[in-house]
């Protein structure tokens, strides 16, 4: 089988390209063909193996519209505990390799996903094309040769994030800096300040990774805080030369030193929730836009931006993709036994919001898996590069969890735990991420108890406190994550806002005289729409301030 790096070394660019980017010439009817015939594939897989037969709930279909019609839509929930046990009987395919991602504070520690070899093959490809469209300037034009030096801010290959990065590696001959990458027992500033000690002598062609860590790295060299050794510069005059020269264009700008000023970057490449926001201030810092990748364990990648750096396209031959409007969200929001329908790429209209449901092609085992994402698609097609494929931009979670600067995901529970902990008497809360002065943060709404006075700010600092105790309990990170950058990005990492008394009564007391039942109440103390946080800090109805019974503490996204 011809691989990209088989291509590469023969310099077969045009032949690359359209390996690993030739979907973007694909119309829409030709995009559903790949569809549904991978599609139909994968379900005669998934017939083969005990684990599709359960996630099918014992049905048998022929065709994608039974499938549609009585496969049952999955969460992670169902796919335990064999995932996270990693049974390979189970499975359609024999994994090729497990990838991993935090799980749920309290209930399983890492989300496990199976990939098979064919699965790994194809992502090759997709992972090939995102290099070359991160570096191109339009179509077919990259400058990306074999063993090009290259920056990942990622972990194992295996993680998530990480084997994105790794087969592009395999992909296009890229070398990682430092050399020593793969071996462990660093920390990431000791990584980091290795790899750029290495790239000052033998330059930096990429960077890669969530967007809000490479704004962490460029700060600390602006600011100094990443130091270079003088006797290593002393001792390598390339590195030396190179500094020098970097320091100069930064006096005659009337600025500190920047990455832009070492290295002239040919591909700058990001993913994560908060690509949009950091976007600029990568572009500042290290003189390129960042190419921005929606994807996820579950599924690798489900849609990329191309050289005009606008709205991503989605790929056809990883996942099959299933949207569900957000007007059907919202009934079942209400209501979780209304069974949710679909619609597929091709019925999918400009401007409006869905939450993508994908299954996996090739013997992966994710099957009608909700990702928890709300995404907006921004036109039907890309006019300017005529693209025929609908094109998205990623708008939020929709789940109980909430992704701050895409560092580490909090759940309701881990989030309910630090309120709890913190001895405040409240009547209720609720939180979701928000961005405030272009910075993410964890904004958490609380009714405290009649009587008892406290400043927003000193609660806020208790609640960070006990997000450090639960990382160590729950390995979720948020502190560790957020606290290293705290001070380097400017970031409020969680900011408290204190409602008026009576908001929750008086919400629930709103949403009862509107004809809302008790489902109609909701159950997430996360996500809350715009429309929800009005009520809370407004609120209109009058009514005695008590505590909302325990089983009604929630609110509606």
């Amino acid at each position: 089988m011809t691989r990209p790096i088989d291509l590469m070394r023969a310099g077969r660019k045009e032949e690359l390209w359209k390996m690993c980017c030739g979907f973007l010439n694909l119309n829409l009817e030709e995009f559903m063909i790949i569809q549904k015939r991978l599609l139909l594939e994968q379900i005669q897989l998934l017939k083969g193996c005990q684990m599709g037969r359960r996630l099918m709930g014992g049905a048998m279909p022929e065709t994608i519209k039974e499938f549609r019609e009585q496969v049952p839509l999955t969460t992670y929930s169902d796919y335990l505990p064999e995932l996270t046990d990693r049974h390979e009987d189970w499975l359609p395919t024999r994994p090729a390799a497990w990838v991993h991602t935090v799980g749920r504070a309290g209930e399983y520690n890492f989300k496990w996903v199976p990939f098979p070899q064919r699965f790994m093959d194809e992502f090759e490809r997709v992972a090939g094309g995102i290099g070359l469209l991160g570096s191109c300037d339009h179509l077919g034009d990259f400058p990306l040769k074999e063993h090009m030096k290259a920056l990942p801010t990622i972990s194992s290959p295996y993680y998530g994030s990480g084997g994105v990065g790794y087969l592009m590696k395999q992909a296009l001959g890229i070398d990682f800096l430092p050399t020593d990458f793969d071996m462990g027992g660093r920390t990431f500033d000791e990584r980091m300040k290795a790899a750029l000690e290495q790239a000052l002598i033998e330059g930096l062609d990429a960077v890669g990774g969530l967007p809000s860590i490479l704004v962490y790295i460029g700060e600390m060299l602006r600011k100094g805080k990443m130091s270079i050794d003088k006797r290593f510069l002393l001792s390598h005059p390339r590195a030396f030369a190179r500094v020098a020269r970097a320091k100069i264009k930064s006096r005659l700008a009337g600025r500190p030193m920047i990455p832009s000023d070492l290295w002239s970057i040919k591909a700058v490449l990001g993913g994560g929730v908060d690509s949009a926001v950091f976007r600029d201030t990568v572009e500042r810092l290290w003189g390129r836009s960042p190419l921005e990748v929606y994807g996820g364990t579950e599924g690798g990648v489900y849609a990329m931006q191309t050289w005009d750096y606008e709205g991503l396209t989605f790929v056809p031959n990883l996942n099959f993709f299933e949207f569900i409007p957000e007007r059907e969200y919202l009934k079942w929001h209400m209501d979780e036994s209304y069974e949710v329908k679909t619609v597929l790429l091709d019925e999918v209209k400009e401007g409006e919001l869905y939450e993508p449901v994908i299954t996996n092609f090739h013997g992966g085992i994710m099957t009608r898996y909700r990702l928890g994402d709300m995404v907006r698609i921004t036109s039907l097609r890309n006019h300017s590069l005529n693209i025929d494929i609908p094109q998205m931009v990623f708008h939020s979670r929709v789940d109980d969890l909430v992704d701050v600067a895409s560092l580490g995901r909090l759940t309701e529970r881990t989030i309910g735990e630090a309120i709890d902990s913190m001895g405040v008497p409240y009547v209720d809360w609720v939180a979701r991420k928000e961005i405030v002065d272009s910075k993410p943060t964890l904004h958490i709404y609380v009714e405290l108890e009649e009587g008892y006075i406290a400043s927003e700010q000193s609660v806020a600092a208790a609640t960070l406190e006990r997000f450090r105790r639960l990382d160590r309990r729950y390995r979720c990170n948020f502190y560790r994550l957020i606290g290293d950058m705290e001070k380097a990005l400017d970031l409020k990492p969680v900011e408290i806002t204190i409602l008026p008394q009576g908001a929750f009564a008086s919400y629930f007391a709103q949403r009862q005289a509107e004809g809302a039942g008790v489902n109609g109440l909701g159950r997430s103390h996360v996500n809350p729409s715009d429309e929800v946080i009005s009520l809370l800090r407004a609120p209109k109805v009058a009514v005695e301030a008590v505590p909302v019974a325990d089983d009604e503490r929630a609110v509606a996204r």
